[in-house]
Protein backbone atom coordinates (compact mmCIF):
# COMPACT_ATOMS: atom_id res chain seq x y z
CA UNK A 1 0.00 0.00 0.00
CA UNK A 2 2.14 2.19 0.69
CA UNK A 3 5.07 1.65 -2.06
CA UNK A 4 1.92 2.33 -4.20
CA UNK A 5 0.68 5.54 -2.65
CA UNK A 6 4.67 6.25 -3.38
CA UNK A 7 4.43 5.66 -7.25
CA UNK A 8 1.26 7.65 -7.32
CA UNK A 9 3.33 10.69 -5.59
CA UNK A 10 6.10 10.39 -7.94
CA UNK A 11 4.01 10.10 -10.96
CA UNK A 12 2.27 13.14 -9.86
CA UNK A 13 5.18 15.18 -9.20
CA UNK A 14 6.51 14.21 -12.61
CA UNK A 15 3.94 15.60 -14.24
CA UNK A 16 3.94 18.62 -12.13
CA UNK A 17 7.55 19.45 -13.06
CA UNK A 18 6.20 18.54 -16.87
CA UNK A 19 3.80 20.90 -16.80
CA UNK A 20 6.21 23.93 -14.96
CA UNK A 21 8.56 23.18 -17.73
CA UNK A 22 5.85 23.44 -20.45
CA UNK A 23 4.97 26.64 -19.08
CA UNK A 24 8.47 28.45 -18.20
CA UNK A 25 9.04 27.18 -22.29
CA UNK A 26 5.32 28.50 -23.14
CA UNK A 27 6.60 31.94 -21.21
CA UNK A 28 10.24 32.74 -22.81
CA UNK A 29 8.74 31.98 -26.26
CA UNK A 30 6.41 34.33 -25.69
CA UNK A 31 8.54 37.00 -24.38
CA UNK A 32 10.96 36.75 -27.07
CA UNK A 33 8.00 37.07 -29.28
CA UNK A 34 7.05 39.92 -28.02
CA UNK A 35 10.02 41.21 -27.62
CA UNK A 36 10.74 40.39 -31.72
CA UNK A 37 7.30 41.80 -33.11
CA UNK A 38 5.56 44.97 -31.88
CA UNK A 39 1.79 43.16 -30.78
CA UNK A 40 -0.42 43.90 -28.11
CA UNK A 41 -0.65 40.40 -27.54
CA UNK A 42 -0.25 39.24 -24.37
CA UNK A 43 1.53 36.27 -23.39
CA UNK A 44 -0.12 32.91 -22.87
CA UNK A 45 0.14 29.82 -20.63
CA UNK A 46 -1.85 26.67 -20.43
CA UNK A 47 -0.36 26.01 -17.10
CA UNK A 48 -3.42 26.77 -14.65
CA UNK A 49 -0.88 26.62 -11.41
CA UNK A 50 -1.64 30.19 -9.47
CA UNK A 51 2.60 31.44 -8.85
CA UNK A 52 2.92 30.28 -12.87
CA UNK A 53 0.28 32.27 -13.57
CA UNK A 54 0.73 35.77 -11.71
CA UNK A 55 4.33 35.46 -13.10
CA UNK A 56 2.78 35.96 -16.73
CA UNK A 57 0.51 38.49 -15.59
CA UNK A 58 3.50 40.07 -14.27
CA UNK A 59 5.63 39.83 -17.03
CA UNK A 60 2.52 40.86 -19.35
CA UNK A 61 2.00 44.38 -17.06
CA UNK A 62 5.85 45.30 -18.00
CA UNK A 63 5.52 44.27 -21.40
CA UNK A 64 2.43 47.02 -21.96
CA UNK A 65 4.68 49.49 -19.91
CA UNK A 66 7.62 48.71 -21.94
CA UNK A 67 5.14 48.54 -25.32
CA UNK A 68 4.02 51.85 -24.57
CA UNK A 69 7.41 53.64 -23.98
CA UNK A 70 8.95 52.39 -27.04
CA UNK A 71 6.28 53.57 -29.03
CA UNK A 72 6.53 57.13 -26.69
CA UNK A 73 10.70 57.11 -28.12
CA UNK A 74 9.71 55.96 -31.53
CA UNK A 75 7.13 58.86 -31.93
CA UNK A 76 9.41 61.90 -30.38
CA UNK A 77 12.47 59.72 -32.60
CA UNK A 78 9.61 60.39 -35.87
CA UNK A 79 9.15 64.02 -34.77
CA UNK A 80 12.74 64.70 -34.30
CA UNK A 81 13.65 63.17 -37.57
CA UNK A 82 11.24 65.07 -39.45
CA UNK A 83 12.47 68.43 -37.51
CA UNK A 84 15.85 68.13 -38.35
CA UNK A 85 14.74 67.60 -42.05
CA UNK A 86 12.73 70.71 -42.24
CA UNK A 87 14.83 72.91 -39.92
CA UNK A 88 17.75 72.32 -42.70
CA UNK A 89 15.43 72.46 -45.67
CA UNK A 90 14.25 75.24 -44.30
CA UNK A 91 17.91 76.87 -43.97
CA UNK A 92 19.37 76.27 -47.16
CA UNK A 93 17.70 79.16 -48.62
CA UNK A 94 18.79 81.91 -46.98
CA UNK A 95 22.88 80.54 -46.39
CA UNK A 96 22.74 80.38 -50.30
CA UNK A 97 21.81 83.89 -50.37
CA UNK A 98 24.19 84.68 -47.76
CA UNK A 99 26.54 83.14 -49.40
CA UNK A 100 25.75 84.97 -53.00
CA UNK A 101 25.77 88.39 -51.25
CA UNK A 102 29.23 87.90 -49.58
CA UNK A 103 30.75 86.60 -53.16
CA UNK A 104 29.26 90.12 -54.38
CA UNK A 105 30.65 92.02 -51.50
CA UNK A 106 34.34 90.29 -51.76
CA UNK A 107 34.54 92.27 -55.49
CA UNK A 108 33.71 95.55 -54.20
CA UNK A 109 37.18 97.38 -53.28
CA UNK A 110 37.58 97.77 -49.63
CA UNK A 111 39.87 98.16 -46.82
CA UNK A 112 42.12 95.31 -45.52
CA UNK A 113 40.07 95.28 -42.72
CA UNK A 114 36.99 94.54 -44.31
CA UNK A 115 38.27 92.35 -46.13
CA UNK A 116 39.67 90.16 -43.29
CA UNK A 117 35.34 90.42 -41.55
CA UNK A 118 34.50 89.16 -45.07
CA UNK A 119 36.90 86.30 -45.00
CA UNK A 120 35.87 85.15 -41.17
CA UNK A 121 32.15 85.63 -41.95
CA UNK A 122 32.62 83.43 -45.46
CA UNK A 123 34.49 80.89 -43.48
CA UNK A 124 31.69 80.68 -40.43
CA UNK A 125 28.96 80.66 -43.41
CA UNK A 126 30.29 77.93 -45.10
CA UNK A 127 30.66 76.02 -42.14
CA UNK A 128 26.98 76.63 -41.50
CA UNK A 129 26.21 75.39 -44.93
CA UNK A 130 28.38 72.48 -44.59
CA UNK A 131 26.35 71.97 -41.51
CA UNK A 132 22.99 71.89 -42.97
CA UNK A 133 23.77 70.26 -45.70
CA UNK A 134 24.83 67.09 -43.26
CA UNK A 135 21.83 67.34 -41.09
CA UNK A 136 19.59 67.12 -44.20
CA UNK A 137 21.61 63.84 -45.57
CA UNK A 138 21.60 62.27 -41.84
CA UNK A 139 17.95 63.35 -41.50
CA UNK A 140 17.59 61.34 -44.41
CA UNK A 141 19.64 58.46 -43.49
CA UNK A 142 17.89 57.91 -40.51
CA UNK A 143 14.36 58.02 -42.29
CA UNK A 144 15.26 55.89 -44.83
CA UNK A 145 15.97 52.04 -45.12
CA UNK A 146 18.60 50.88 -48.07
CA UNK A 147 17.58 47.12 -47.41
CA UNK A 148 15.27 47.73 -49.95
CA UNK A 149 17.56 48.89 -52.51
CA UNK A 150 19.96 46.29 -52.10
CA UNK A 151 22.58 44.69 -55.13
CA UNK A 152 25.27 42.53 -55.21
CA UNK A 153 28.23 44.50 -54.84
CA UNK A 154 31.82 44.26 -55.51
CA UNK A 155 33.11 45.47 -52.38
CA UNK A 156 36.83 45.59 -53.91
CA UNK A 157 35.79 47.88 -56.47
CA UNK A 158 34.04 50.07 -54.78
CA UNK A 159 36.83 50.39 -51.98
CA UNK A 160 39.30 51.13 -55.01
CA UNK A 161 36.76 53.79 -56.51
CA UNK A 162 36.47 55.66 -53.01
CA UNK A 163 40.31 55.98 -52.30
CA UNK A 164 40.84 57.08 -56.23
CA UNK A 165 38.10 59.70 -55.45
CA UNK A 166 40.26 60.97 -52.62
CA UNK A 167 43.70 61.02 -54.45
CA UNK A 168 43.48 64.93 -55.09
CA UNK A 169 43.04 65.75 -51.13
CA UNK A 170 45.14 62.90 -49.86
CA UNK A 171 48.08 64.60 -51.97
CA UNK A 172 47.62 68.00 -50.86
CA UNK A 173 47.99 66.61 -47.81
CA UNK A 174 51.14 64.75 -48.29
CA UNK A 175 49.83 61.35 -47.88
CA UNK A 176 50.32 58.19 -49.91
CA UNK A 177 48.43 55.54 -49.06
CA UNK A 178 49.46 51.95 -48.20
CA UNK A 179 46.63 49.75 -49.78
CA UNK A 180 46.68 46.12 -49.44
CA UNK A 181 43.41 44.98 -51.31
CA UNK A 182 42.34 40.90 -51.56
CA UNK A 183 43.09 39.63 -54.54
CA UNK A 184 39.51 37.04 -53.74
CA UNK A 185 36.31 38.91 -54.96
CA UNK A 186 34.21 40.05 -52.15
CA UNK A 187 30.81 40.05 -52.81
CA UNK A 188 28.10 41.41 -50.32
CA UNK A 189 24.33 42.34 -50.91
CA UNK A 190 23.79 45.56 -49.77
CA UNK A 191 22.86 49.39 -51.17
CA UNK A 192 26.19 50.30 -53.03
CA UNK A 193 26.05 54.17 -52.92
CA UNK A 194 25.97 53.79 -48.94
CA UNK A 195 28.95 51.63 -48.75
CA UNK A 196 30.49 54.09 -51.22
CA UNK A 197 29.74 57.26 -48.90
CA UNK A 198 30.76 55.29 -45.73
CA UNK A 199 34.34 54.62 -47.30
CA UNK A 200 34.32 58.47 -48.50
CA UNK A 201 33.93 59.30 -44.62
CA UNK A 202 36.54 56.94 -43.41
CA UNK A 203 39.19 58.44 -45.98
CA UNK A 204 37.59 62.25 -45.14
CA UNK A 205 38.38 61.29 -41.52
CA UNK A 206 42.08 59.73 -41.96
CA UNK A 207 42.84 62.76 -43.76
CA UNK A 208 41.81 65.25 -41.15
CA UNK A 209 43.69 63.32 -38.05
CA UNK A 210 46.32 61.69 -39.90
CA UNK A 211 50.18 63.20 -39.11
CA UNK A 212 50.70 61.78 -42.50
CA UNK A 213 50.21 58.35 -43.18
CA UNK A 214 47.13 55.75 -44.07
CA UNK A 215 46.89 52.33 -44.51
CA UNK A 216 43.98 50.53 -46.62
CA UNK A 217 43.53 46.61 -45.76
CA UNK A 218 40.97 44.62 -47.11
CA UNK A 219 40.98 41.09 -45.81
CA UNK A 220 39.91 37.88 -47.29
CA UNK A 221 37.19 37.73 -44.94
CA UNK A 222 35.91 40.72 -45.88
CA UNK A 223 37.11 42.48 -43.23
CA UNK A 224 38.27 46.83 -44.11
CA UNK A 225 40.79 48.55 -42.04
CA UNK A 226 41.56 51.80 -42.16
CA UNK A 227 44.83 52.85 -39.97
CA UNK A 228 46.28 56.21 -39.93
CA UNK A 229 49.13 57.51 -37.15
CA UNK A 230 47.21 60.40 -35.24
CA UNK A 231 49.06 61.42 -32.13
CA UNK A 232 46.76 64.45 -31.07
CA UNK A 233 44.03 61.90 -31.06
CA UNK A 234 43.46 60.98 -26.96
CA UNK A 235 41.66 57.48 -25.63
CA UNK A 236 38.52 59.46 -25.23
CA UNK A 237 38.05 61.36 -28.51
CA UNK A 238 38.46 57.94 -30.51
CA UNK A 239 35.50 56.27 -27.74
CA UNK A 240 33.26 59.44 -28.81
CA UNK A 241 34.15 59.53 -32.84
CA UNK A 242 31.25 58.15 -33.35
CA UNK A 243 28.83 60.33 -31.54
CA UNK A 244 26.23 62.93 -33.19
CA UNK A 245 28.16 66.38 -33.86
CA UNK A 246 31.47 65.11 -31.56
CA UNK A 247 34.75 66.87 -32.98
CA UNK A 248 37.97 67.62 -31.48
CA UNK A 249 40.21 70.75 -32.20
CA UNK A 250 42.00 68.76 -34.90
CA UNK A 251 39.24 68.83 -37.09
CA UNK A 252 37.84 72.17 -36.08
CA UNK A 253 36.10 72.83 -39.74
CA UNK A 254 34.46 69.34 -38.80
CA UNK A 255 30.47 68.72 -38.63
CA UNK A 256 30.96 65.84 -36.50
CA UNK A 257 28.71 63.79 -38.34
CA UNK A 258 30.66 62.00 -40.93
CA UNK A 259 31.51 59.37 -38.63
CA UNK A 260 27.87 59.04 -36.78
CA UNK A 261 26.25 58.82 -40.51
CA UNK A 262 29.04 55.78 -41.64
CA UNK A 263 27.88 54.22 -38.70
CA UNK A 264 24.37 54.37 -39.18
CA UNK A 265 24.76 52.93 -42.64
CA UNK A 266 26.70 49.98 -41.22
CA UNK A 267 24.31 48.97 -39.55
CA UNK A 268 21.51 49.67 -41.98
CA UNK A 269 23.55 46.97 -43.74
CA UNK A 270 23.62 44.70 -40.86
CA UNK A 271 27.46 45.13 -40.07
CA UNK A 272 29.59 46.89 -37.55
CA UNK A 273 31.82 49.47 -37.41
CA UNK A 274 34.53 50.46 -34.60
CA UNK A 275 37.09 52.26 -33.54
CA UNK A 276 40.34 52.00 -31.42
CA UNK A 277 43.96 53.10 -30.36
CA UNK A 278 46.47 51.09 -31.22
CA UNK A 279 49.67 52.89 -29.43
CA UNK A 280 49.32 56.28 -31.87
CA UNK A 281 48.08 54.65 -34.31
CA UNK A 282 43.84 55.36 -34.84
CA UNK A 283 42.51 51.80 -36.26
CA UNK A 284 38.91 51.79 -37.54
CA UNK A 285 37.47 48.03 -38.51
CA UNK A 286 34.30 47.94 -40.80
CA UNK A 287 32.61 44.09 -41.05
CA UNK A 288 29.82 43.59 -43.55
Amino acid sequence: MTYGLLCVIILALCIKIYLLKKSTREISSGFCDRLKNDTNTLIYISSHDKDIRDLADSINKQLKILRREHHRYTQGDRELKTAITNISHDLRTPLTAICGYLDVMKRIEKPDRIERYLDIITDRTELMKQLTEELFRYSVILSNDNRADTEEVLINQVLEDSIMGYYAALSEKGITPRIKITEQKILRILHKASLSRVFSNLISNAIKYSDGDLEITLSDSGEIIFTNTASKLTPVQVEHLFDRFYTVETARNSTGLGLSISRTLIEQMDGSISAKQSGNKLVITVKI
